[in-house]
């Protein structure tokens, strides 16, 4: 299920780009979370390759610029679950609707999940960054 770890994930990288080097505390104070949250999100973004760091340097920089960074990418270096809808665990298979329900619904889930995936791939980080000068 979404939760705030993308906006989280965008608010990070945007910030990096704007003002490279910030400690974990920094961006911290300004996403108003503690810097533990940041530590986690900054590292799966490390390994999807989107930030990098210096052992014995403070802060991360972008490994692409901003432009080359879709919100796609983002989602998909955070996103644990893969999936944005999921169905309910074992309905119940002797109700009409409980046997049918998956089924039912799975086409539906997955063209808004590719809907939502074509959106973030359309948008970039320095789209993020510019509107946020506007």
């Amino acid at each position: 299920m979404i939760n705030t770890r993308l906006s989280v994930a965008i608010h990070i990288l945007a910030l990096i780009a704007i003002k490279p080097n910030l400690s974990s505390d920094q961006i911290a104070d300004s996403v108003t979370t503690n810097p533990v949250v940041i530590r986690r999100i900054s590292s799966d973004l490390k390994k999807a390759g989107l930030l990098t760091s210096r052992a014995g340097i403070t802060g991360s920089s972008l490994t692409k610029n901003p432009k080359e960074i879709t919100l796609l990418d983002i989602y998909k270096a955070i996103n644990l679950e893969r999936e944005l809808f999921s169905i309910h665990e074992k309905p119940n298979p002797n109700c009409p609707v409980g046997k049918n329900i998956q089924g039912t619904l799975d086409d539906t889930f997955n063209d808004v999940q590719t809907a939502m995936e074509k959106e973030l791939g359309n948008k970039t980080l320095q789209a993020v960054i510019d509107h946020l000068s506007e």
